[in-house]
């Protein structure tokens, strides 16, 4: 087809005349005027016609051949950054921004576009951008939409609504700000009409502007309220796709798997194939491989080839941190917990996407908790049980809230718990969290959200875990559990951080800042100040141990693990202590320093093996079966070994419950030898006195092997 190249103002009037049929809620109108616009032979007005009718395929042909018309036009390149946008394209779209940008400098469309992008990845640089358009365009009201957003994201209405205010003061027709305002009000619970009122005047079916609103809401964690906004957009305009694929993947976040399908079906069929959409629907396909449990209050949902080895472990776990969630934070669930644990990661990635500030091992929405498997992480790189205790923390603190409790505090709570279940658990001061103290990068407790959701420097989020658990764990130190509580319930009213800081700990927010830092850096004095020193005589004697001088590396190693003892990464001292004690034939002072490495948190399943090797040797079999039972909450698949060596040893201790259970693990590890583990779960049948499990556990031995003698010879013995 030949394209007919109008005047650039011509091109954009038929754009802009259609556009603002739509904007104007003027659905039917705008259509048909889109659909001449297909018909126009101008590249341009068809891919804005295209794009309207939800052709992607069609409407990025024509932005292309618009882009090749018109390579001296930035408008082009910024008409189809702004349908990559829609379709949440942020890469393609920044692309072509800039190239826009190349082509006119400081293009104020194309400046919002950028800070668009950013704003969608919760990048602190968007305000950059749409600053920067201002001082090109001071009449661009878009860009303090923008600037609303942002500060709504941020958890600052008081900004939002000057931002917004200043973009109506521009042209009172502005959507997105009075979307803003009425979302301020909606948010403290307000009923918001007037800004509604004045919203449906211009549009009464601005779709887009309660899809805007929605995500406000979801960022925020409260999703319930979020999938209402969805459902009131669809209700204005049914073919605007980007509420429709929200709405589908924030039902599915909360488990409501039936309705959310379709929903996404339904925008893919149309269309909208953004990576949120596409990359939902090929999830929610792996779900005929896994298998949902159910017991009491908790739903577990586990991949059909490892739910037999896991079950125990994970239900266990579960049913504890709900029992003693219930009566810590005075609070009966109004529906079970769903947790789902996923042996790919990629596939919970899927759960995070959009979302700021999350951490990589698990999430929680609402009574739905989503995280890694064992399985999907490096042996050693992750404690599974910490992680499901401080996503179930969530669980309670947001319905503690109604989903109101600010970032930091549901965080730091989460952090606390993992160490209060067990102080083993959880993880140490690193050392990204030791730079940032000794270059003083620690926050305000007030300001404390932007570290989690606008990091400003490389590992910010994670030295923000470290500080909000600090800091609860502070509290609870000085004022005690209730008053946590209380804070957490203020919260739920709505109270900001510095009100719930002042009215229950008696003190200004910059006060307490004070206190909690001469706290934390009493606590950690020692390894801040040495760490330096500490890091260079690691090197070094990493590097010596080659010389095999024992005495020198036990010496070294000792003073270096006063100077950091939370250190238990690979290459810990603790375990270079522990191999130069071994090579010296000291077993005792080997196991002394591999003892301390558990308790500090260390998680490498060979060392811990080697730990129980040594307790065992000592006549210790039920310290051992507990060195290998730390294991199971860090990495207890692909490791048959491990359970029936611990089965083993509780046996030998006379733990027979705990025996049956690791013997059983053994079984669903695809043991190579199959008879002689179902040999040793009937021994453990046997022990607990349990006969008929024990004679059928035995004829599985058989089965596997007939001529087994010692299957052949207990069975005998059982049968008299």
């Amino acid at each position: 087809m030949k394209f007919v190249v109008l005047g650039m103002f011509v091109v954009a009037a038929w754009g802009q005349d259609c556009r603002n049929l739509h904007r104007h809620g003027k659905l039917n109108e705008a259509k048909a005027c889109f659909a001449k616009l297909t018909q126009s032979g101008n590249a341009l007005q068809m891919a804005e016609g295209y794009w309207y009718q939800n052709n992607s395929d069609q409407a990025n042909n024509f932005f292309r051949a618009a882009v090749k018309a018109q390579p001296k036009n930035p408008e082009p390149r910024v008409r189809w950054g702004r349908f990559y946008l829609e379709r949440n394209k942020r890469e393609d779209a920044a692309a072509l921004f800039e190239e826009a940008l190349e082509v006119q400098k400081d293009y104020a469309p194309a400046l919002i576009g950028m800070a668009l992008v950013m704003a969608g990845g919760f990048d602190p640089k968007s305000v950059e951008f749409a600053e920067k358009a201002l001082q090109q365009d001071p009449k661009a009201y878009e860009a303090h939409e923008v600037l609303a957003r942002f500060a709504m994201e941020d958890g600052n209405p008081t900004e939002a609504a000057v931002q917004a205010d200043k973009a109506l003061a521009i042209s009172p027709e502005a959507l997105d700000a009075l979307i803003i305002r009425a979302t301020i009000d909606w948010m403290e619970g307000k009923p918001g009409t007037e800004w509604t009122d004045r919203l449906h005047k211009v549009n009464p079916a601005y779709a887009e502007g309660y899809t805007v609103s929605a995500r406000i809401f979801v960022i925020n964690r409260r999703y319930e309220e979020g999938i209402k906004l969805y459902r009131k957009a669809l209700e204005m305009n049914p073919q605007y796709l980007p509420a429709r694929s929200e709405l589908g993947v924030n039902l599915m976040r909360l488990g409501e798997e039936d309705e959310a399908k379709p929903m996404l079906e339904a925008a893919y069929e149309a269309g909208f194939r953004d990576a949120a959409t596409v990359n939902t629907l090929k999830l929610m396909d792996t779900y005929k491989n896994f298998v949902t449990l159910r017991t009491g209050k908790i739903i577990l949902r586990l991949e059909k080839k490892e739910a037999d080895l896991l079950r125990p472990y994970f239900q266990a776990e579960l049913e504890r941190a709900v029992a003693v969630f219930e009566k810590k934070y005075e609070l009966v669930l109004d529906r079970p917990v769903q947790l789902e644990v996923y042996p790919n990661h990629e596939d919970f990635a899927v759960r995070t996407m959009g979302l700021p500030g999350l951490g990589a091992l698990g999430v929680t929405f609402g009574n739905v908790v989503a995280m890694d498997s064992p399985s999907g992480r490096k042996p050693g790189s992750f404690h599974w049980a910490s992680t499901l205790w401080h996503e179930l923390s969530h669980v309670y603190a947001l319905a503690a809230t109604k989903h109101r409790v600010p970032r930091w505090f549901t965080e730091g709570l989460a952090v606390h718990e993992e160490t209060a279940v067990d102080p083993e658990w959880g993880d140490r001061l690193d050392p990204g969290a030791i730079r940032a103290l000794k270059d003083k990068k620690l926050l305000p407790i007030a300001t404390l959200d932007k570290g989690f959701t606008r990091p400003s420097y490389p590992n910010q989020v994670i030295v923000s875990y470290f500080q909000a658990g600090k800091i609860c764990d502070y509290i609870n130190e000085k004022w005690g559990w209730q008053t946590l509580l209380a804070m957490l319930r203020d919260f739920g009213t709505g109270a900001s951080t510095p009100v719930v800081v002042e009215r229950h700990l008696k003190m200004k927010p910059e006060a307490f800042d004070v206190e909690f830092m001469a706290w934390l850096g009493k606590a950690t004095e020692s390894q801040v100040k040495g760490f330096d020193e500490w890091s260079k005589r690691l090197r070094a004697l990493n590097a010596e141990v080659k010389a095999k001088d024992f005495d020198k590396i036990i010496a070294e190693a000792e003073g270096l693990r006063k100077i950091y003892p939370d250190y238990v990464e690979p290459g810990s001292p603790y375990e270079l202590l522990a191999d130069a004690y071994l090579e010296k034939k000291n077993a005792a002072g080997a196991m002394a320093s591999l003892n301390e490495y558990a308790k500090v948190g260390g998680r490498r399943p060979s060392t811990l093996k080697q730990l129980a090797k040594l307790l065992d040797e000592a006549g210790k079999p039920g310290e051992a079966a507990r060195a290998l039972e730390r294991i199971n909450f860090i990495y207890p698949v692909q490791d048959e070994e491990m359970h029936r060596l611990q089965g083993d040893l509780w046996l030998r201790a006379g733990n027979t419950d705990k025996a049956i259970r690791e013997f059983q693990a053994a079984t669903f590890s695809k043991p190579i030898d199959a008879a002689t583990s179902y040999y040793n779960l009937a021994r453990a049948y046997r022990a607990a006195g349990q006969l008929d499990l024990a004679r059928e556990n035995l004829l599985f031995a058989l089965e596997a092997a007939p001529s087994f003698r010692p299957a052949q010879k207990l069975l005998l013995e059982l049968s008299k």
